[in-house]
């Protein structure tokens, strides 16, 4: 009987022994960052850009909740597949996921900046980098309108994919970092030949601009136009204006 006894107590301590190891072992890797205490989020250029927040990455890290990071092994988490998952998101350009020494994921995010939107067949905003983006159910932004067949044809995920493309960015960059034009310039609709009319904010005139070739020195013409003709005849006395051919404006 006292033998059973000692023994009973004797399993009990080594019991108790395991388990204050188990908890001192966890402890040990949970301080020296082998599984994931915490997760921190950086998002960058989100100032006036809320198509994406925190709970939209954490969302995507976790796969709507179905997988555990928090608590976890770093050793049980795929990281690449964590950062796959958040890049699938068109307003994501960029995320990096790493840990730090004390156990937390750290996500570093880099969001792209809609600042046109398209308005045809193919309903999309234009990033900074030239990307077609989904329109977005919960964040709308201020941007210059496009229209016209041009991209109703245009198939490609980037205006950058082609030639024709590319000339079209240049001058919407071209707008956006002027802030006359890019207060003035309301819409452009473009054809498929890249012949465009813009139409103006304040004035009616519609602005035949013809291709984006020398997008520059039109845009020169029109500033003339604004300055000096239109202050003497009166910001609404001509329907049209003309600049497609070299050193002429033509207002009607």
């Amino acid at each position: 009987m006292l033998r059973k006894i000692h023994f009973t107590h004797t399993a009990k301590i080594i019991t108790a022994i395991v388990m204050v190891a188990a908890v001192i072992g966890f402890a040990e890797r949970k301080n020296n960052g082998s599984v994931c205490s915490d997760i921190v989020i950086k998002i960058d250029n989100q100032h006036n850009n809320y198509f994406v927040d925190e709970a939209d990455i954490l969302s995507l890290m976790t796969a709507d909740g179905e997988e555990v990071i928090v608590g976890n092994s770093f050793e049980e988490l795929n990281l690449k597949a964590i950062e796959q998952r958040v890049n699938s998101e068109p307003f994501i350009k960029d995320v990096q996921i790493y840990k730090d020494l004390k156990g937390n994921m750290l996500v570093h995010a880099e969001l792209r900046r809609p600042y046109a939107r398209v308005l045809s067949d193919k309903q999309t905003y234009i990033a900074m980098d030239g990307t077609f983006l989904p329109i977005s159910s919960n964040y709308t932004t201020r941007a210059i309108i496009l229209s016209g067949e041009y991209f109703d044809k245009n198939k490609e995920a980037s205006l950058l994919a082609t030639a024709e493309g590319k000339q079209v960015y240049d001058m919407l960059n071209f707008i956006y970092n002027d802030k006359f034009w890019k207060a003035q310039i309301a819409q452009i609709d473009i054809d498929k030949d890249l012949n465009m009319i813009m139409y103006p904010q304040v004035t009616k005139q519609k602005i035949e601009f013809g291709t984006p070739d020398n997008y520059m020195g039109k845009f020169k013409k029109l500033k003339i136009f604004y300055k000096r003709i239109l202050p003497q005849k009166g910001w609404n006395y001509y329907e049209r204006v003309n600049l497609e051919y070299k050193d002429q404006i033509i207002a009607e």
